[in-house]
């Protein structure tokens, strides 16, 4: 008697399942979040790629050369400074002792003027590749010396026959040739200095170079001090230089056609550039960076201060198909919508594993996106992903709804949600804009297709 009051009980369940819009909802809603797990490790995978680029960019620049920032040149005067010391003898009698300490007055030069040619290029290894360059930089100028009785200092204590010029760089490995400069008609070789803790910035620490103290130079003479020195380097990405000029005067000329510029300053010829490159042009006072001409006793990090170029290359592939991976929820969940409308509508009965088979259909088009995108453009992989996406469901759909004019307005539907994910890929300033329209006019598509179900059937 129980089994057979049981069985007509667990028929009604089935024919709930089978027939409950609410049931089929649950269903439909369930999967959707079944299909965030894979999608999700289609974006671990974006990532991984991503950071592989990273590395391999990385290994060239380290073997070719790295981002360069130029940092002087800067004279470099010692003085002797005298404190008093207390000292105690024997017999605890205590006395004060003069002792001298040797410091030392940075001074910037009065006019900087810095004329690079910069010629990059593209380097690959495997599917990868980065921008690197070779650069050849004038740098010239004078120093005027500072009225040193401001800082305090007695002329008799500076050791001018001890002065020498120093020049930082952030890319030793990628000089060419041996770096020297012509100071005051004496030509002067640089030579590198070890630093126990360099002063270190985004690209990594910069290294001292020092010439032989100018004990040929007078430097105690009213007239400018004029240098000119020449930096040839292999460098990759990115080259920047400090505006240690009280008056910075900088020309950067190349033939890339994607730069950007970086920096706290940008050219003041920056519509200047064409496809054919670009000649910057940068005119920098004292007065527009917040720093002095000289520094006593140490010489701060001013890397922050840098301007210069960045030779990027355009396309990120992975960044882009990181955006497109957002959407997948948007985009499983909408198609799922349709084929739930269609399903409602013409009573045609659609199985949960035909809508898992659809869903990971739909999945499958990052993985192509991601694949295809590495050994080609974005929007030819994206046109390729999409089209075998949408003519896959399509064809699908045709055996499941047993008749072509709902498949062809899924392909439709389709096509135009994956082109208006596109469109929103590529927009920037008006992304949120367009998404928030595009979304307004879809859901106003749904409520009004959806008013002719009978939500009742529960």
């Amino acid at each position: 008697m129980n089994d057979f009051n049981q069985k007509p009980n667990g028929n009604r369940f089935v024919h709930w399942l089978k027939n409950s819009i609410t049931a089929r909802m649950f269903v439909v809603g369930m999967l959707t979040l079944i299909l965030m797990i894979p999608l999700f490790m289609v974006q671990d995978l974006i990532r991984e790629r991503a950071a592989r680029q990273q590395e391999v960019v990385g290994e060239i620049s380290d073997k070719w050369g790295e981002e360069l920032t130029v940092f002087g040149p800067v004279l470099k005067i010692p003085y002797r400074s005298f404190r008093e010391k207390q000292i105690i003898n024997a017999n605890k009698d205590t006395s004060m002792e003069s002792v001298a300490e040797i410091h030392y007055l940075y001074v910037f030069p009065e006019e900087l003027k810095i004329d690079s040619k910069v010629d990059p290029q593209l380097k690959k290894r495997g599917i990868y590749q980065t921008a690197v360059y070779t650069s050849h930089t004038i740098l010239s100028g004078n120093f005027q010396l500072p009225e040193v009785s401001e800082e305090d200092i007695p002329q008799e204590h500076i050791l001018w026959e001890k002065a020498r010029v120093i020049f930082e760089t952030s890319n030793l490995k990628g000089v060419n040739d041996q770096l020297q400069i012509k100071f005051n008609g004496k030509d002067y070789e640089f030579t590198s200095r070890y630093q126990q803790s360099g002063k270190s910035q985004a690209n990594g620490q910069l290294h001292l170079m020092e010439s032989p103290v100018l004990a040929e130079t007078n430097l105690t003479s009213e007239k400018a001090l004029e240098f000119r020195m020449e930096l040839s380097v292999n460098g990759s990405n990115e080259i920047a230089f400090v505006p240690v000029g009280k008056t910075t005067e900088a020309h950067i000329q190349s033939n890339w056609k994607t730069s950007s510029f970086t920096g706290n300053f940008l050219p003041y010829n920056e519509d200047k550039l064409s496809e054919e490159g670009f000649a910057a042009k940068w005119k920098i006072l004292d007065i527009n960076r917040p720093f002095p001409q000289e520094f006593n006793k140490n010489l701060p990090d001013l890397t922050e201060y840098a301007f210069g170029v960045n030779f990027m290359v355009p396309v990120d592939e992975y960044q882009k198909s990181e955006r497109a991976t957002k959407y997948g929820f948007l985009v499983i969940g909408l198609t799922f919508l349709l084929f739930f409308l269609i399903q409602t509508l013409s009573k045609i009965p659609i199985h949960p594993f035909q809508y898992l088979m659809i869903g990971l259909g739909l999945v499958m088009f990052y993985t192509l996106l991601i694949s295809i995108s590495e050994h080609s453009s974005f929007l030819k992989a994206y046109l390729i992903a999409g089209i075998s996406v949408i003519l896959m469901i399509s064809l699908y759909s045709k055996s499941i709804l047993h008749t072509w004019k709902f498949p062809i307005f899924i392909g439709i539907s389709l096509l135009a949600l994956y082109s208006f994910i596109y469109v929103i890929i590529q927009l920037e300033s008006y992304a949120l804009l367009v998404g928030s329209i595009g979304l307004f006019c879809i859901l106003a598509g749904v409520m009004y297709v959806s008013r002719k179900i009978d939500w009742n059937n529960y």
